[in-house]
């Protein structure tokens, strides 16, 4: 019998592999770095699909049963029906040509310039704004679905009272009935919730009706708040302001638990600010960033040195930071924070002395904000790469304590009448103030709010919102900069805005969102120039000039003295509180595209989970998909295990969002519900949470382990000092292989595409606007878990290094559009062929769904229609777009450049009789790119961006050595620092250099 000593070293002897395992190659999974001979307790069996084959009878059972599940929808063709075209068209029809509107769509409060395309008067497609700050053409993940949002057939659509249907009329009618006592009593008993309020017009409202009624009371929640933020800005400089940040301006930036590229307001922006300084044609050669997080973000992943710490730990960074820096700061008499680390970013900090920049994220303390404060002032970075203006959100509240104050006047019977407007404190509020119990002693309370959801349920009257999309408003965007947000289409299902509910509350005549809006900005502006105001405002999406100035702030001189000491860091598992990367706090969570979207860095679809260090599942004995029940004071929820590559040990993530119960069909009976764990007083992370095994395990649909390419030439790494010496030699000659494929024929295009890996970040925005402009269906959590996800253009996820403290890397994969095509060669009914522009296009209606050209496929990028994933709903009927093919049962698809778009552009083009000009075809994943990682266009055009690309010495095709010869070809990644390559791996010595410099 083997001992415990024996175990022991067995565990040890196994990690050590592991270990050098990592750091020998790129990987994507633990399941990459176990041998499979001798499976690891960390091991998971997610990538096989359960189902015990005990023989031909046995199977062909499962199968029938599996097809039944799936609905006579999944294994037929829509019914074939008759189309007649216009003769005569509707008024200001355009004819099968898109019209664009100027809006804005909101996140958390914060506005983003958007252009959201309509066709036949259908809003099918957002793309960003150009001329807005936030997004400058680009736009995010949310923006993108919020087409998907506006045509959801689960969002309400009925007035209701109690549970019974109402009306509108009927609300008004109980509502000025209970106004009349409220005036008499000067609103006394009144209260109102809102979210954070960046909307001018809506915050003007809420200001006249507290004059009118000045013992009403406003309160604000949101469970994403920035209370730290705007309480740490307080506590250091005096005042609430909102900091910015000039990260183009930065040369070396250190990030605090700080998610600034996909978390923090600005996101957009700040990650194309940031790219551009770390690209290789920026003024300067020096450009490091350090990340400290508590669990792996989009962020952390760009950095050159990343630091993983429990989140309490992340204070004692900070006070080290500071105390470096001669500000008089108590620290931590012992710490874990790496000696060199410190050093390294305290001297890089030091001589960068105004073109630096210290940021911290929303999870951390007033103290860690105060803190950053206090190192950017004293580093002169305050003017140049920070900059302080007037808060954004209205009225800057804590809105812990707002919510906190509100439920104890709810229990004490102090609230007569509540008005929710917007968010779901039902289900999101802090599990310690028991908000749904407090509710219930409110005698009228109303509720209004997209979807009939867990607050609605609990409400005596609920009002459907309108969607962004389909009312009027208005609304700040990070820097302060206004945008009015005009409808695309009237309420599909008669939804109010918060305008026209405050404006019944105020008992005004009652005016449409529309003339409310108008007639705020008509108050603001003189009579005479406001016609042109409006139009010129409507036109280019925002108000001109709005941006809220810097402001002067004086720093604290006592600020070192007057800091509370450091606490003491106990030894306990801390829990982690965070967003879900792709459903927020859970608003998203009836939205299919981002139900679907794989999470970027776990790779997860349909649910949350634990996430988990590899030492501490292995010290626990955990597995991937092993259910936990996780114990926090007198709470407890149970979870299924994710173990995460960069998770620090001692810690246990958990994404918001989940668990919900009133989210619609889609988002209903999902993961697990965090907020039950989460207390006023541990809102972000606490400590001493415990994990007790359950025994039992919950499948998880993950694609990490789908089409891979393990064990090639996939990802490049350069240092930066590589890329530089790279780029001086000049191109060369590429290499040329012999081949039995017959030479393309010339044309008059010859389309292309370039992605630079070293701006990918990995936010996964390709993968949904591809799936907008494209009509890609979802398939549902049983499909994925298949390997049956139908995105044309995924991104790949590779480490290097130890488990613990990997490398991450990106890399965006869509159809290479190789000239010498294997899936070509294969199809026996030549569905899969090369058009004039050299574009490997599918004809559909010849496919017989062979899936010889998938099999064929080096780079996995052919999506098969196993069933009827397109369903025939007739509200989201309405959001596909009509220039693309709705696919059906049976057929091969795949990325095509978007060749809707260039034969719309060569039409054009034909028309002026002209060639297509460069930039004139954008592709969806192209304009969506925050980062512009991604360039389109014509190779025959020697001017071309993207031919400017591909003469780039570093530029370089995946598998190159299969000669398929791609379209699609990439620029390596590039890190800070030569030092920082592992030069005993494959990916780190000199070959990456020779491979991908020419000559």
């Amino acid at each position: 019998m083997p001992t415990d000593a024996d175990e022991k070293a067995a565990a040890s002897a196994a990690a050590t592999q592991t270990t050098q395992r990592a750091q020998q190659r790129f990987w994507r999974s633990i399941e990459d770095l176990v041998d499979a001979a001798h499976p690891a307790p960390m091991r998971s069996s997610m990538l096989s699909i359960d189902i015990p084959l005990h023989g031909r009878r046995e199977f062909m059972k499962l199968m029938a049963a599996s097809l039944a599940l799936t609905g006579a929808s999944g294994c037929s063709r829509p019914p074939l029906e008759k189309i007649v075209p216009y003769v005569h068209g509707p008024a200001q029809s355009s004819y099968g040509k898109p019209v664009f509107f100027a809006s804005a769509v909101a996140r958390d409060g914060y506005g983003t310039g958007v252009l959201v395309e309509t066709n036949m008067g259908r809003p099918t497609k957002i793309e960003g704004n150009p001329s807005h700050p936030a997004s400058l053409g680009a736009t995010d993940i949310f923006a993108q679905a919020s087409v998907l949002e506006l045509w959801d057939p689960d969002r309400s659509k009925v007035v209701r009272q109690a549970n019974a249907i109402s009306t509108w009329r009927s609300f008004l009618t109980a509502l000025s009935e209970r106004m009349r006592a409220l005036k008499q009593r000067h609103g006394e008993g009144l209260c109102l919730l809102t979210e954070s309020v960046t909307s001018p017009t809506l915050y003007a409202q809420l200001q006249t009706l507290l004059e009118r009624l000045p013992k009403a009371h406003w309160h604000q929640y949101q469970a994403l708040n920035r209370d730290a933020a705007y309480d740490g800005a307080r506590f250091a400089l005096g005042r609430s302001v909102e900091t910015r940040y000039r990260l183009d301006r930065a040369r070396i930036v250190v990030a605090l638990d700080a998610d600034f590229l996909d978390g923090l307001p600005g996101s957009v922006r700040y990650a194309r600010d940031f790219v551009a300084a770390r690209s290789l044609q920026s003024n300067s050669t020096l450009h490091r960033f350090y990340a400290v997080e508590s669990t792996p973000s989009l962020t952390g992943a760009q950095a050159d040195r990343r630091l993983a710490l429990p989140a309490r730990q992340v204070e004692d960074v900070a006070r080290a930071l500071a105390a470096r820096l001669g500000l008089g700061v108590a620290v931590e008499a012992s710490t874990s924070i790496p000696a060199d680390w410190l050093d390294a970013a305290v001297a890089d900090l030091v001589a960068q002395r105004g073109q630096c920049l210290v940021i911290v994220g929303e999870r951390q303390p007033a103290t860690v904000h105060a803190l950053a404060h206090a190192i950017n002032a004293m580093l002169g970075n305050v003017g140049s790469t920070v900059v302080y203006t007037a808060p954004v959100v209205a009225s800057p509240i804590n809105q812990l304590a707002s919510v906190s104050t509100l439920g104890t006047a709810m229990r004490a019977g102090e609230v007569d009448s509540l008005l929710m407007i917007g968010g779901n404190p039902a289900y999101d509020a802090p599990a310690d103030l028991d908000f749904v119990a407090a509710l219930e002693r409110v005698p009228f309370k109303v509720h209004l709010g997209l979807y009939d959801d867990e607050t609605a349920a609990r409400s005596d009257w609920h009002v459907p919102a309108a969607h962004a999309l389909e009312t009027w408003s208005d609304v700040r965007a990070f820097d302060g900069t206004i945008s009015i947000q005009q409808p695309c289409i009237a309420p599909l299902y008669g939804g109010k805005s918060a305008h026209e509910l405050l404006s019944a509350l105020l008992g005004d005549a009652p005016d449409s969102a529309h003339d409310i809006v108008r007639a705020h900005w008509q108050a603001q502006r003189r009579a005479d120039d406001f016609s042109a105001f409006w139009q010129q405002t409507l036109h280019q999406g925002l108000v001109a000039d709005s941006a809220f100035s810097p402001i002067e702030v004086s720093l604290r001189r006592d600020l070192g003295a007057a800091l509370a000491p450091p606490s003491a860091r106990r030894g306990e598992i801390e829990l982690i509180f965070c967003s879900d990367p792709t459903i927020g706090d859970g608003r998203y969570a009836n939205n299919a595209w981002l139900q679907e979207l794989p999470k970027p860095l776990t790779k997860l679809t349909w649910d949350n989970a634990a996430l988990v260090a590899p030492a501490l599942a292995q010290r626990l004995q955990l597995a991937n998909e092993d259910v936990v029940e996780l114990r926090l004071a007198n709470r407890a929820v149970k979870a299924p295990v994710w173990i995460t590559p960069g998770q620090p040990d001692h810690t246990v993530t958990v994404a918001l969002g989940y668990g919900r119960s009133r989210a619609g069909s889609v988002g209903n009976a999902h993961g697990f519900n965090a907020n039950a764990l989460r207390t006023s007083t541990g809102f972000w992370f606490t400590g001493g949470v415990e994990l007790v095994k359950t025994g039992q395990r919950y499948a998880l649909a993950s694609t990490q382990g789908h089409d891979t390419m393990a064990g090639r030439d996939i990802v490049r790494v350069l240092s930066r000092e590589e890329a530089i010496a790279c780029k001086d030699r000049g191109p060369g000659a590429k290499d040329t292989l012999f081949t039995l494929y017959r030479a393309l024929p010339t044309s008059e295009y010859a389309w292309a595409m370039s992605i630079d890996l070293n701006a990918c970040i990995g936010c996964g925005a390709c993968t949904v606007a591809c799936q907008a402009e494209n009509n890609i269906p979802v398939v549902g959590k049983a499909e994925v878990r298949r390997g049956r996800e139908m995105h044309w253009i995924r991104v790949d996820r590779y480490y290097q290094g130890a488990p613990g403290t990997p490398r991450t890397l990106f890399m965006p994969v869509p159809c290479m559009q190789c000239e010498h095509a294997p899936c070509e060669v294969v199809c026996p009914v030549e569905a899969s062929v090369h058009d004039a522009q050299g574009i490997n296009v599918q004809v559909y209606n010849r496919c017989v769904g062979t899936r010889f050209c998938s099999n064929n496929c080096p780079y996995k990028v052919r999506r098969f229609n196993f069933l009827q994933y397109a369903q025939d709903v007739p509200t989201l009927n309405a959001q596909r777009n009509p220039q693309v093919t709705v696919r059906m049962r049976g057929v091969m698809e795949k990325c095509n450049y978007c060749l809707q778009r260039i034969t719309t552009a060569r039409i054009a083009a034909d028309k002026e009789d002209r060639r297509i000009r460069d930039g004139e075809v954008v592709t969806a994943c192209q304009a969506v790119c925050p980062t512009g990682a991604i360039v389109f266009g014509d190779l025959n055009d020697a001017g071309s961006a993207v031919n400017q690309r591909k003469a780039s010495p570093l530029d370089y095709a995946l598998l190159a050595e299969l000669n398929t010869r791609p379209r699609t070809t990439y620029l390596p990644k590039i890190i800070g620092a030569a030092r920082e390559i592992d030069r005993s791996g494959r990916a780190g010595d000199a070959a990456p250099l020779a491979r991908g410099c020419h000559g």
